[in-house]
């Protein structure tokens, strides 16, 4: 077993040389503190890193603008910028933005400074129409893979939207048909599967003609406990601020990960383990006022959706009320997750999200990034309600939704200093 140390001495004389004497970094940022201590262990080909956690209050010196650079979306306008349900969007390497709007099933085009150029898909079984469009990503050849979940389908158009062909990976799914994870950069595609039970789950990969690579052993998925209705039927439901599997890609490792510790599962396609990362975790145990704050969320959020449904507010009521006794037996997790998502970027930085506690809203999601051999470089702040779809090499691409519910898909200037 081979180790060494990774100095702090040696990430600062780095990141000197790398970024020169035009600015303080401290001048940029004065909370920024030197990186955290790394070691690294090679065990039997599994590579192990052991992070410490970055200072408290401490900020990553990356820079991301103060306002998008791009922003496609309007209130009133042309019906090409109006979204309704956008599930995703991928930059292709000459700019252009493509945009699945779930809402339509219809992919659309625009160029780098938010034009619409051209609309396809739409909602159908026809070639080049959609199901239920939830997935859109580049793929090679300058081509674009799209997917849309009837019996698991995928279809692949050129970059200026001509349809090309489709395929399906699983003609069977009687437990669910698989849902998109990434298409790699390869040109394989990850996807994810309820196992035999529903606290399980099955990673897959496919190659481009739908055939299975791939399919990791199966892997708990979430926590839950059970309740049994009236009419004898038991009932699984996901646990209070319980563990799930977080599934992903990190360059060309495929990350699978239960939440509840700060430990990242790297794999090799072929779902040998290649890498494990961890970082200094304090593990925070639930209390029974995390337990109130969970059940009356629960309740609003349950309370809201029924209240739309054309029916009697006294048996709306007496719908909610059964719901809140339901709940009110629920289980409740040991401690709490210690990240709750992750996001690999183009440069195969892992960007792992902090845990935001039941009524200890951050002001913006915080982020601690890894380098591509998993040494913690430092926490970094994204901006509040963008949910990130793609991290470039200088650029974060979302969708943000205003106060009003209209959606814009944004583009973020990030800069790397």
């Amino acid at each position: 077993m081979n180790t060494h140390r990774t100095s702090p001495f040696l990430f600062l004389l780095l990141g000197f040389v790398l970024t020169g004497c035009e600015r303080s970094p401290d001048r940029q940022n004065p909370n920024r503190a030197d990186p955290p201590l790394t070691e690294i262990f090679d065990s039997a080909g599994i590579l192990i890193v052991e992070n410490a956690r970055p200072a408290e209050g401490s900020r990553l010196g990356w820079l991301i603008g103060p306002e998008p650079s791009l922003s496609i979306g309007v209130v009133e306008g042309e019906a090409s910028h109006m979204f309704s349900g956008v599930v995703r969007a991928a930059k292709l390497p000459d700019g252009r933005i493509v945009v699945a709007d779930g809402g339509s099933s219809e992919l659309r085009m625009f160029d780098s400074a938010g034009t619409h150029l051209v609309t396809w898909g739409g909602e159908g079984e026809g070639p080049g129409e959609f199901w239920w469009l939830n997935y859109v990503a580049p793929w090679p050849g300058d081509s674009i893979v799209t997917w849309f979940p009837r019996r698991g389908r995928i279809a692949v158009f050129g970059s200026d939207g001509s349809y090309g062909r489709s395929f399906g990976v699983s003609s069977d799914c009687p437990l669910g048909c698989p849902s998109p994870l990434a298409a790699r950069r390869d040109g394989t595609i990850l996807t994810t599967a309820p196992g035999e039970r529903y606290d399980s789950a099955v990673i897959q990969v496919w190659n481009g003609d739908g055939v299975r690579v791939t399919s990791f052993d199966m892997m708990p998925d979430r926590e839950t406990w059970t309740w049994t209705q009236d009419n004898g039927y038991v009932q699984r439901e996901s646990v209070a601020y319980g563990s799930v599997l977080a599934k992903g890609l990190w360059g060309d490792l495929i990350v699978a990960s239960a939440t509840n510790r700060y430990e990242i599962r790297a794999f090799r396609v072929d779902g040998t383990l290649a890498r494990i990362v961890r970082r200094e975790h304090v593990p925070r145990v639930p209390t029974q006022s995390d337990f109130d704050h969970f059940l009356e969320s629960e309740i609003a959020d349950y309370s809201a959706f029924f209240s739309q449904m054309p029916a009697p507010a006294s048996e709306v009521e007496e719908i909610v009320e059964r719901r809140r006794r339901t709940l009110e037996s629920a289980a409740m997790a040991d401690i709490f997750p210690a990240f709750s998502s992750f996001i690999g970027d183009a440069l195969d930085h892992l960007w792992v999200r902090e845990y935001d506690f039941p009524g200890e809203r951050r002001p913006a999601p915080l982020w601690t990034v890894f380098d591509p051999e998993g040494r913690v470089l430092g926490y970094l702040e994204t901006p509040r309600g963008l949910r990130i779809f793609e991290i470039g090499a200088d650029y974060i691409l979302g969708r943000v939704r205003d106060e009003l519910g209209v959606e814009y898909v944004q583009v973020w200037p990030l800069e790397r200093t």
